[in-house]
C-alpha cells in the first residue's frame, strides 16, 4: 500500500499511525496538495489528503473510510475499534470530536493563512473558534473520566485521533488551546506521542 499526503495534516497523520499500530506495512509519500498539486493530481486528480493506493491499485480517499478498509485487513487482535456496543459508540462520540477539533482547526488557518485579511468575516471566525473550543472542552471531560486510555486498556482509535488532533491545534494555534485548561487531554497526547507508533509519524 502507499499512502500519499503529509504528516502536518492530522488526517494522515491519523492514518499512518494508525496503520502502524494495525501492523499494516505501506510506503508513505509525501506529497502537498498545495506545492505538489500536479503531481499529486496524476495519482488522485481529486487531490484529497490522505490518499491510499492499495495493493490492487484502487484509490482511497477520506482517512475514516480508509481506515474503515484497514480495519478489515488487520488480525482481530489488533484491531481499534471496540466490539462492544456501549464502548463502540462511546469510541464513536470521541472520534467524532476529535475530527470537529481538526476540521475546526483547519478552518481556522485557512481563513487566516489564505484569505486577505480584509476579506476575513469575523463572527463566522468566531463562530468556528467557539466549535473549537466546545470540541477540546467535551474531549478533555472524556478524557477525565477514563483511565490511561480512552476506551480501554491500551491505545485505539479514539485515542489515536484525539492525541492527533490535540498536537495539531497546539501545533497550528497554540494561542486557542491551552495544555493547563486540558490537563487530561496533555497527558494523553504526551503519553501517545511517545510510542513507537506516533514517533514513527513525526508531525513536521
Amino acid at each position: 500500500m502507499k499512502l500519499i499526503g503529509m504528516y502536518d495534516s492530522p488526517y494522515v497523520r491519523r492514518v499512518a499511525i494508525s496503520l502502524n499500530v494495525l501492523g499494516l506495512p505501506f510506503e508513505h509519500e509525501s506529497l502537498s496538495v498545495f506545492s505538489t498539486y500536479d503531481v499529486f493530481a496524476a495519482i488522485n486528480p481529486v487531490v484529497k489528503a490522505p490518499t491510499l493506493v492499495t495493493d490492487d491499485r484502487i484509490v482511497l480517499l477520506d482517512s475514516t473510510l480508509i481506515l474503515e478498509y484497514a480495519e478489515r485487513l488487520a488480525p482481530a487482535e489488533r484491531r481499534l475499534v471496540p466490539e462492544e456496543a456501549h464502548l463502540f459508540t462511546r469510541a464513536q462520540r470521541i472520534v467524532g470530536l476529535a475530527l470537529a477539533a481538526c476540521e475546526k482547526t483547519v478552518q481556522i488557518v485557512y481563513e487566516n493563512n489564505l484569505r486577505p485579511e480584509e476579506k476575513r468575516h469575523q463572527p463566522w471566525l468566531a463562530r468556528v473558534q467557539g466549535q473549537l473550543g466546545a470540541a477540546y472542552r467535551l474531549l478533555e471531560e472524556e478524557a477525565q473520566a477514563a483511565g490511561p486510555w480512552l476506551c480501554g486498556e491500551s491505545a485505539l482509535q479514539a485515542d489515536i485521533t484525539t492525541a492527533v488532533a490535540f498536537r495539531f491545534t497546539r501545533e497550528m494555534l497554540p494561542e486557542s488551546l491551552d495544555p493547563e485548561a486540558h490537563p487530561n487531554l496533555a497527558a494523553l497526547s504526551s503519553r501517545s506521542e511517545q510510542t513507537a507508533a506516533f514517533l514513527a509519524c513525526p508531525f513536521k
